[in-house]
């Protein structure tokens, strides 16, 4: 076993598959740089720097995809998507099911994604809800670095496009490139074992779909995904002596979620709140609870999301995005 922070497990995993298997290419703005490494190991045929073009370069790996190869595809960050949209709602998403199976689009969209250092409202939201929304996408939120490489590796050999999202402050990489700059007043609350942990020595592929409980309680079940998973954690540890048991529960892919995990988890403590950095309405949030009351289990819901833009004021944003404190009043409220 070995150590690694969060975005080094991704790109090592990167690269033992890019060791493997030739098809894999790695596409994006300034990737010559963030990606330095692979380039220097693979040189500039598979590791190749795009103009500031997000709908061009987003259409060029869904079509390589289609042509054969296993392109990953790079963004500054999850909101530009916003502007390329068409490639993955419209075309990515729905080639498989158009063509009836005979074409698929294999692409992986990497993007860091999520709040808590800065950036404001138009560089700080996570939107794995949004994505997840499409049928034909699938969307990973790893919240560890064995579950970023793992994942990773999981996405290449998936025969769809794939959402990877790694969240900002779980990334060395994105808070320096991103979120530091000459602000040197700003403190980030880094969950130390999200950004750092024990990964194995060759990687093996994460199921896609399969959640993981990351701690076992029988009061209230907490579920989310990224940091979210983390201030869950944060926030159990400070129930716990308040006599609240708390089961935490990492979804690790928002799609394909893991219904029997969510459901057998709420049955047994009978009190679900979901943690949620995306936004509130019409997200992951609430189709947790529709699955639990799809399944006839009786339970207790609450939920600690984003719920509206976030502030570019950091004492502003660290109230609007999940946190410790929040969370455990729901618990609170849940119990009484």
């Amino acid at each position: 076993m070995r150590t690694m922070f969060f975005t080094q497990a991704v790109d090592n995993a990167l690269a033992q598959a890019m060791s493997d298997d030739s098809r894999i290419v790695l596409i994006g703005e300034d990737i010559l740089l963030l990606r330095r490494n692979l380039l220097v190991r693979f040189g500039p045929r598979r590791v190749r720097g795009t103009p500031i073009s997000e709908s061009a370069f987003l259409g060029v790996g869904v079509a390589a995809a289609m042509a054969g190869l296993r392109p990953v595809v790079e963004f500054y960050m999850v909101d530009f998507l916003a502007v390329c949209m068409d490639a993955l709602l419209n075309h990515a998403a729905k080639v498989e099911a158009f063509s009836g199976g005979k074409w698929t689009a294999p692409v992986v969209v990497r993007a860091p994604c999520g709040g808590g250092y800065g950036d404001g409202g138009q560089h700080e939201q996570s939107l794995w809800g949004w994505l997840a929304h499409i049928p034909g996408l699938t969307v990973i939120v790893p919240s560890t670095p064995a579950d970023a490489g793992g994942l990773m590796l999981a996405a290449l050999q998936h025969d769809g496009p794939t959402i990877f999202l790694e969240h900002k402050l779980l990334s060395e990489t994105w808070l320096e490139f991103l979120g530091s700059g000459a602000r040197h007043t700003v403190k980030f609350d880094i969950p130390a074992e999200g950004a750092k942990g024990v990964v194995p020595k060759k990687w093996e592929p994460v199921p896609i779909g399969k959640a993981v409980l990351r701690r076992a309680g029988g009061d209230v079940t907490i579920v989310g995904v990224g940091v979210g998973v983390h201030r869950a954690l944060e926030a159990a540890h400070i129930l716990e002596s308040e006599g609240i048991s708390v089961s935490v529960l990492d979804l690790r892919t928002v799609s394909p979620l893991d219904k029997t995990a969510i459901c057998e988890s709420a049955a047994q403590t009978g009190r679900l709140l979901v943690v949620d950095e995306d936004y509130e309405c019409f997200g992951l949030s609430g189709e947790l609870s529709a699955v639990v009351l799809e399944a006839g289990i009786p339970c207790k819901y609450a939920r600690v999301c984003t719920q509206t833009t976030i502030p570019y004021a950091r004492p502003m944003e660290d109230r609007i995005l999940p946190n410790k404190q929040r969370i455990c009043a729901s618990v609170r409220q849940l119990m009484q």
